[in-house]
């Protein structure tokens, strides 16, 4: 299931290195729920309708000049003013030095008062990314995330079928390894899923009859990676001589997470096959589907340009669906 998540102001305060004008101010319990930022131009100026006081508020050059140019009454009516909610932090940019009535009211209010170095539009681009990652929408899933030549692959199946051996063997063949066992997968966009390992099982692989392994101490700071987009769901599953496995690959399957469909595949698991390979030449032909190559769509022109041609007809056929029959019965094969 999905989590809610929150992170305090302290942590904000570390992340951008903040300075800290309210120290005496407690952070720690003070918490952040949404990445979105605001810039209180508006509300400055005494407008409040549909005001998300839940935002972290940024405050650059124009909102600093505004209160400036008010009258000394006007200026700190509208410090108490804004104030009053029930804001998680507000942050000078630009190292813009808030005016004294400013610091008495978030004093009184209990509100954070931060100055950062950076820009209005690099905090606010900044805070925004970071706060996404941080606040995005979760699962945790059963299995093992490695990086395949830049690709994402996520291994699944049951427990015991060799989901952590074949991560091995890639790990051994120059791949990373981001979690084993379990996966936290992070919403970061509405076309983005990204992978991290627990802070528990970082870098740690478990080996049935062997037990942990530290893959970084292992192996090397190049053989793991803290986070990964998914790309690709693998699932592994015991051979079944009854069940239908996909041979051509032209109608791509997909598995859901949190909304998002990943491209998937189920690679069934006999003695003597070499899952990792299989693996690797899964990852390579995804990147190779990113690129506008798809080896099973050229297979399928090749056999409609054979067939307008035996068929003396200068204008394709309709696209062949399932091509292992059509290949057996024009060369003549048992098998394929």
């Amino acid at each position: 299931m999905a989590n809610n998540v929150k992170i305090s102001v302290t942590d904000l305060i570390e992340k951008e290195g903040l300075e800290n004008l309210t120290p005496e101010i407690p952070t720690d319990d003070r918490y952040i729920e949404t990445w979105e930022i605001n810039r209180p131009a508006l509300q400055l100026t005494g407008w409040y309708y549909d005001f998300d006081e839940g935002r972290v508020q940024v405050l650059g050059n124009v909102e600093s000049a505004y209160v400036k140019s008010l009258d000394s009454e006007k200026e700190r009516a509208a410090y108490d003013e804004f104030t009053s909610h029930n804001l998680p932090c507000l942050i000078y940019a630009n190292n813009n030095k808030p005016a004294i009535g400013m610091i008495t009211a978030c004093h009184r209010n209990q509100i954070p008062l931060l100055v950062s170095k950076k820009t209005t539009t690099s905090l606010t681009a900044e805070l925004t990314r970071w706060l996404k990652v941080q606040l995005a929408e979760r699962v945790t899933v059963h299995g093992v995330l490695v990086d395949v030549y830049g690709i994402g692959v996520l291994i699944m199946g049951d427990s015991g079928i060799g989901k952590s051996e074949v991560a091995l063997e890639l790990i051994r063949r120059g791949h990373r390894l981001v979690s084993d066992d379990i996966v936290e997968i992070r919403k970061v966009s509405d076309a983005t899923l990204v992978g991290y390992a627990p802070e528990l099982t970082r870098h740690l692989l478990e080996l049935r009859g062997i037990g942990i392994l530290n893959i970084k101490n292992m192996f090397g700071v190049e053989s793991v990676k803290d986070t990964m987009n998914i790309d690709l769901a693998i699932t592994l599953q015991e051979y079944d001589k009854d069940d239908s496995y996909d041979r051509l690959g032209l109608d791509e399957q997909h598995t859901d997470f949190l909304g998002i469909s990943v491209v998937s595949h189920t690679i069934p698991i006999r003695p003597g096959r070499n899952v990792a390979i299989i693996v690797e030449g899964a990852a390579v032909n995804a990147r190779a589907k990113y690129m506008g190559y798809n080896a099973a769509q050229e297979l399928c022109d090749r056999m409609n340009a054979k067939m307008a041609e035996d068929a003396g007809d200068d204008t394709d056929s309709n696209m062949v669906k399932d091509v292992t029959p059509q290949l057996r019965e024009m060369y003549g094969l048992k098998q394929l």
